[in-house]
């Protein structure tokens, strides 16, 4: 297969983008901790400027305490509680749009830096540049997010705003991780790619499971039907189609949400074992599907553990972060599954 190099990869470039996939990691990961600790909404203003330092003195601290306090949250979850407790929820919000912060920058002055010199081909230094648009879009979608908490009658945020968000972030990790991976073969170009549509398929399968996730999260859905493997004594809980018009049940209904969430897990078991049955033979494909084959095993194991639990803080966090692993050794493998046949050596 005849194979073209565009340009020399800097070594610092790739570190660069492995080092962004890191950060982006440790922001779904803080964001899964601030919605965990219900301190998504502590801050009731979106100041990208100005919000870069935290309260400095005990008159800021009370002031925005006070904030919170004119909120729906503040009555419905922490009406007892004190300045102390404010400061716990308001730094893990702030710790949030700090990395956001954070991640721009990091993103931004070394694209720049690259565009400026050169040193990309024109389809990669767009892509990063979609990339850059789509880390401000992000910031963006997630004050959009916070402020339907902010609304009257609300306790919390919209669970489709809070997949919209999560989604993005999948989405950018998703490109990072592509750009990252390609960068250590040369940005090449093959005339050829993969066949079939397991691999696609099983990572749209593996996006739109995170997705699922975020709905059985912004209803509290895993604090529900908390047995297995039937929903408290059914198969399909006798409420799946509660609501009216149907398509509400599978985004509002907490037992249509959770049957979902279940179904798109064994699904995608199956579709896992055909793609392995399918490419056993593939050398290049079998450190990928050893990792994967553990790390869906893992995830499902640790998601029944966190249902029968009734999804406490830590088991919840950890099966978010483990998705996020799940993700990543896909794209990994539907790297290698297009690269097939090629002497690549990641």
């Amino acid at each position: 297969m005849a194979i073209s190099f565009d340009k020399r990869v800097p070594g610092w470039v790739t570190a660069w983008l492995g080092f962004m996939v890191m950060l982006v990691v440790a922001m779904i990961v803080i964001g899964g901790a601030t919605r965990l600790t219900n301190s998504g909404l502590s801050i009731t203003e979106w100041s990208p400027i100005r919000g870069a330092l935290p309260p400095l003195s005990a008159e800021a601290w009370i002031a925005e305490f006070e904030k919170y306090k004119q909120i729906p949250e503040f009555e419905a979850e922490h009406p007892g509680m004190d300045i102390n407790g404010f400061r716990f929820i308001y730094f893990w919000e702030w710790a949030h749009r700090q990395l956001g912060r954070i991640i721009g920058l990091a993103f931004a002055v070394p694209f720049l830096i690259l565009a400026v010199s050169r040193r990309l081909p024109t389809e990669r230094g767009l892509t990063l540049l979609s990339v850059l648009i789509l880390i401000g879009l992000q910031g963006a979608i997630g004050w959009w997010m916070v402020h339907s908490g902010l609304q009257e009658g609300m306790v919390s945020v919209s669970q489709y705003r809070l997949a919209t968000h999560l989604g993005m972030a999948i989405f950018i990790l998703g490109i990072l991780l592509w750009l990252f991976l390609d960068s250590t073969n040369g940005w090449r170009r093959d005339k050829g790619q993969g066949a079939g549509v397991l691999a696609p398929l099983f990572l749209g399968l593996v996006y739109l499971q995170i997705i699922a996730g975020a709905f059985v999260a912004g209803t509290a859905s895993g604090k529900t039907y908390n047995s297995w493997p039937l929903m408290d004594g059914s198969f399909v809980p006798s409420g799946y189609w509660f609501q009216n018009p149907a398509w509400r049940n599978l985004f509002e209904n907490s037992a249509a949400i959770q049957f979902n969430h279940r179904m798109l897990a064994y699904i995608l078991l199956v579709v896992f074992a055909v793609f392995v049955i399918k490419y056993r033979r593939s050398p290049k494909l079998r450190i990928p599907f050893i990792v994967l084959g553990g790390l869906l095993t893992w995830q499902v194991m640790l998601g029944i553990w966190t249902l029968l639990a009734v999804a406490p803080l830590n088991l919840a966090l950890l099966h978010q972060f483990s998705s996020v692993l799940v993700f990543i050794s896909a794209i990994w493998l539907t790297y290698r599954w297009k690269k097939h046949g090629n002497n690549i050596p990641f």
